[in-house]
């Protein structure tokens, strides 16, 4: 019903948009005046019109063709956020192509038209919440939290979904045991028994008529509990966690025994938006750079002799690492040698170890340059909690809760917390942003973090010319 809405709709709107008394009526207004009114004329035209406009307009709105229960200022505002997508491709197309396009006196009409139509047909269609006992399946590979949610949940539990073998931890007279679970033998935790491996979860929810899944991973920043969540959130399944196991998941804290995950997998069109923002950035900053990199590299080598470059294991998405590299602002294996370890925004200029070129390229962010390269491979993103020392975070993780949570999102070299002026020395305030980031991401947050930390870049340049 979705789909058939939108295709119908916009081929709809872009057939009246193009026909000559439309185009005549809508140059009458003032603001489109200079836009000559040039409808498609042959066959040819008009159909190619039609069919692409659909194509792109269908294309864009993909995330909302999911069967998904949605406030209703929610939906009118993804579908605004998909509407400005789907114009922006076509108005591309127009821009590229002169043989056969969009007018853009066409485009100007459909637009304002589907912008009304699109978000009303999404309200209407709408899945709605109900009273109903849900039906809900436990997904997970902690069979504690397995058992421990079968028998305490309010939900109407038909069973749970698990890897085909979990571990639980037993107390024997001599210690710790353990005891395997063969779960793709069904074996019962609890009341309930395994319907399936994860790797068939899009099919118990089909079969089965599943509203609700409650996840019980024992690790929650790991690629099974986001495969599960990106699973629950494709098929329009909300997903909770038990309250007693919640400690490392983003929750809104609603509920009884179970609480809302309150984190949602960006759809695919904006992972692509994301990438190729990143790409576009790095790329052209590494270019436009290229003179100020050489220039740096010949004054670190003419300051000591030493290195140019900086290289530290830093944390990424999930809790893996990777390799960041930053022009060497310290004389040579400083923390070998002093047994001091430092985060990334610790050592101040103060710092006797920093030599004389470093707090030029601390003070002007010069040294986080090479980072650029690490966007450019895909392990960080221009913006995103700042990674941090595998070893940092082990010991922050000791004295500050929820500190796992940054790792729901890929780090960056600028976020929230950076042009905030959060730094390690303030963990707790620095997860608070970083945290906010996880939650309201998206294209145009990234770009106003950005220009934000170029204005503070600018701002710290000046600062140290004066």
């Amino acid at each position: 019903m979705a789909v058939t809405g939108t295709v119908g709709l916009s081929a709809l709107t872009i057939l009246v948009a193009n026909s000559t008394w439309t185009q005549s009526l809508a140059a009458m207004v003032p603001i489109f005046s200079r836009l000559s009114a040039n409808p498609a004329v042959s066959d040819a035209e008009v159909v190619f019109e039609v069919v692409t406009g659909t194509a792109v307009v269908t294309a864009a709105f993909v995330p909302l063709y999911k069967p998904r229960s949605r406030r209703i200022l929610d939906t009118i505002t993804l579908s605004v956020r998909r509407l400005a997508l789907a114009v922006t491709v076509l108005a591309t197309i127009g821009y590229f192509d002169y043989t056969f396009r969009l007018p853009r006196l066409t485009l100007l009409v459909v637009a304002p038209i589907l912008l009304v139509g699109l978000p009303a047909w999404f309200v209407a269609i709408r899945r709605r919440s109900t009273d109903e006992a849900s039906r809900a399946v436990v997904v997970g590979n902690d069979p504690d939290q397995i058992e421990t949610i079968g028998g305490s949940t309010e939900l109407s539990v038909v069973g749970y979904v698990s890897p085909p073998n979990v571990t639980r931890a037993l107390e024997g007279r001599t210690g710790e045991l353990t005891e395997t679970l063969a779960t793709d033998g069904g074996a019962q935790v609890g009341e309930h028994g395994c319907l399936a491996g994860l790797s068939k979860l899009d099919e118990v929810f089909v079969d089965y008529d599943i509203d609700t899944a409650v996840l019980a991973f024992t690790e929650s920043d790991r690629r099974e509990f986001f495969g599960a969540l990106g699973e629950c959130y494709d098929h329009g399944v909300a997903v909770k966690v038990h309250r007693n196991h919640a400690a490392a998941v983003l929750t809104n804290g609603v509920g009884g025994d179970t609480v809302d995950v309150d984190l949602q997998p960006w759809d695919w069109q904006d992972r692509v938006v994301k990438r190729a923002f990143d790409l576009a950035f790095a790329g052209t900053a590494l270019f436009v750079l290229a003179p100020v990199i050489v220039v740096i590299a010949l004054a670190i080598k003419l300051d000591d002799g030493g290195s140019i470059l900086y290289t530290q294991e830093r944390t990424a998405a999930l809790g893996e690492t990777f390799p960041v590299h930053k022009f060497r602002s310290m004389v040579e294996n400083a923390e070998s040698e002093t047994g001091a370890t430092l985060s990334d925004e610790d050592a101040g200029g103060v710092d006797p170890r920093v030599t004389g070129v470093g707090r030029v390229l601390r003070q002007t962010h010069l040294d986080e340059i090479p980072q650029l390269w690490a966007i450019l491979v895909g392990h960080m993103s221009v913006v995103g909690p700042r990674p941090e020392r595998p070893e940092l975070d082990t010991d922050i993780q000791a004295t500050v809760a929820d500190w796992q949570k940054r790792w729901f999102v890929k780090p960056g070299l600028t976020g929230l917390a950076q042009i905030n002026d959060a730094t390690g020395h303030e963990p707790e305030k620095k997860l608070e942003y970083d945290l906010r980031y996880v939650r309201v991401q998206s294209f145009w947050t990234d770009v106003k973090i950005v220009l934000r930390q170029i204005f503070h870049v600018v701002r710290d340049a000046w600062a140290l010319i004066r």
